[in-house]
């Protein structure tokens, strides 16, 4: 059974963006609610993955205001959203995101793989394991599990920092993904904890 770490991990922070001002909430997306919440979860670890040498990526959707890139994407329940030019459009504003030492990656579609340099970067880092954190649960962070289970990458997912469209579509993706790897489910504690046992070892 592999570890829970195995080789080298990166730290995916799928789409937690906006300013964390409610007024500025563009109202696209449906969600279970408890963003800031979570955020409060997301800081310690990535300031442990950065204490420990593990690299940070963050991705963030993000649509032209012309539409063009949006695709199938209004078909279902989501109306307009994380276009360019919205304030809620970038890194959310209290996440430690320090540009050029952290990575970005920019998509337009659900999963963090598709039509990005997201691969590239990965076999650059040489990156073995990928925690996910973000949202939504059912949605990108799902998609981007499964690209990642499927290009052979252990795949983890902090369930304490993830939240979805709804509690039921939430559950059942939490559990679509330990269908693809057992105990692919994790809690912000025991990333953090596995980050620091890294630099312990090492020591």
């Amino acid at each position: 059974m592999p570890e829970f770490i195995e080789g080298n991990p990166a730290l995916i922070v799928v789409d937690i963006m906006g300013t964390g001002r409610a007024e500025d909430d563009d109202g696209g997306i449906p969600t279970m609610g408890g963003e800031e919440e979570r955020v409060d979860r997301v800081i310690p670890m990535i300031e442990a993955a950065k204490a420990n040498g593990v690299p940070v990526i963050y991705i963030i959707e993000v649509h032209r205001p012309d539409h063009v890139d949006f695709g199938r994407e209004l078909d279902g329940a989501e109306t307009e959203h994380c276009v360019e030019t919205h304030p809620n459009t970038r890194i959310h504003a209290r996440l430690p995101y320090q540009h050029g030492a952290d990575y970005l990656i920019p998509k337009r579609r659900y999963s963090a793989f598709f039509g990005t340099d997201l691969e590239i970067l990965l076999k650059g880092l040489k990156a073995n394991t990928l925690i996910l954190c973000g949202g939504l649960t059912d949605v990108c962070v799902h998609y981007t599990f499964a690209d990642a289970h499927q290009n052979d990458y252990y795949a983890r997912v902090v369930e304490d920092c993830v939240g979805g469209s709804s509690f039921p579509a939430h559950d059942a993706s939490l559990n679509a993904m330990e269908y693809l790897q057992r105990d692919a489910r994790c809690s912000h504690t025991q990333v953090i904890e596995a980050f620091n046992a890294r630099s312990r070892k090492a020591a």
